[in-house]
């Protein structure tokens, strides 16, 4: 038994982050599905993504006040402030469709929506995971897998963009979807960045 014990509470804050996540990314993907971005579901995703503000700074408070953790400090920072950006990346968006009023919806907004969530629920696995070092070959592997969602999205982007620039004829339009799109592969941006400090955190303590 170790004199003083590693605080493992960290534990419970990155899974309930991650869970929160999965609810905003499912959340948004329903949105797209539907049309659907009404005041009550931008505000139900913005409910969500303060709750994730929450438990985001309490971990930062406790890594603080905690003697020994169970991670180095400098990645359970990391670690949570980029699982926060993927829910502020996804609001953000959610917000900026309802607040630009665009004149239709983009049905090229589901690929990308879809993709993220495949990406958060690759986020969701290798966070609960990292409880148990035992688990590093499947958290490596879902990691490379987060890797190859990303790459697809790249694709689906560039795609999206090129055709945007051929039927937009709307300047005004065309800059609002460009945008949203582009916001969307930042959260799916930052849905990578976890995984490489996942990535990190197992190959040096597993």
């Amino acid at each position: 038994m170790r004199l003083f014990p590693r605080e493992e509470k960290f534990f419970d804050y990155f899974e309930e982050l991650a869970n929160k996540i999965e609810q905003g990314g499912r959340l948004f993907l329903e949105m797209t599905e539907n049309h659907d971005y009404s005041d009550a579901k931008v505000s139900k995703l913005k409910e969500i993504e303060h709750e994730a503000d929450v438990i985001t700074h309490t971990t930062y408070e406790k890594m603080h006040k905690t003697f020994l953790t169970p991670l180095d400090r400098e990645d359970i920072y990391a670690l949570v402030n980029k699982m926060d950006s993927i829910l502020d990346m996804i609001e953000a968006t959610a917000v900026r469709i309802y607040l630009y009023k665009v004149k239709k919806p983009d049905d090229e907004i589901i690929k990308q929506a879809k993709i993220l969530n495949e990406a958060i629920t690759k986020v969701k696995f290798v966070i609960h995971a990292l409880r148990d070092m035992k688990n590093a070959k499947a958290i490596l592997d879902a990691c490379v897998e987060i890797n190859t969602l990303e790459n697809a999205g790249d694709v689906v982007l560039r795609t999206i963009i090129a055709e945007l620039f051929i039927k937009e004829k709307d300047a005004i339009e065309l800059l609002k979807w460009k945008e949203i799109f582009e916001r969307i592969e930042e959260a799916l941006d930052v849905c990578e960045d976890v995984s490489n400090i996942v990535e990190g955190i197992v190959l040096k303590h597993a």
